[in-house]
Formats: structure tokens, sequence, C-alpha cells
């Protein structure tokens, strides 16, 4: 998350995709939650990692008590924000459909 640069975002699934599965995890389960997995972890991540970059795969951001401070980083970093919703197209950061087998080290 931390190469993520200021101003583009990445969706939880993108993270996901970047990622193996944790020990004991099947592929198929993981590719149904995965999202949910690297949400979990965004929640509970250490403050200097830039977690509000990551939104849903729809550009909105997070449902929770967090939402106004993740709209006012990103806003801060020039990402428009409108009723919870950003222009994914434009700021996505990435492309998780050609992500390469090694998309670990070239995202993170």
């Amino acid at each position: 998350m931390r190469t993520v640069p200021p101003g583009r975002v990445v969706t939880y699934g993108q993270v996901a995709h970047a990622l193996t599965p944790p020990e004991g995890m099947g592929v198929a389960d993981y590719r149904r939650e995965g999202a949910r997995l690297v949400g979990g972890a965004m929640a509970a991540c250490p403050t200097d990692v830039p977690w509000h970059r990551v939104v849903n795969a729809q550009g909105r951001l997070s449902a929770h008590a967090v939402a106004d401070r993740q709209r006012q980083f990103l806003e801060q970093e020039g990402v428009v924000v409108v009723a919870g919703r950003l222009d994914l197209a434009s700021v996505q950061w990435g492309d998780s459909a050609t992500a390469p087998a090694t998309a670990q080290q070239s995202l993170f």
C-alpha cells in the first residue's frame, strides 16, 4: 500500500489479487472472500499505511465510521469524491485484470 501514489487508489480486489491466499485457505474460497479479508486488514493496519487509498470495485468509500476521514484524506490528495464515490476510471492505479504473477512486488 505504501507504494500506491498519492491521488491514486486501488480496490480491495486488486490487493487480494496481488497476494497469495492465507495458509489453509483454498484458492476458490480466497477468490470469493479475498476482498473482504483485505478490508479487515486495512481496518487494522498501522497508521503509516495509506489505507484510505483502497476503495471498493465501484469506487465507493468505506461504509464505516471512517468514511469521512477517508474522503478528507483522498480530497487532500486531489481525488474528487461526490456522494461517497469517486471516478475509479480516472484515479485507479494499476489493473487487476493484467496484474503480473509477481504483482505483490510490483504493487507493494
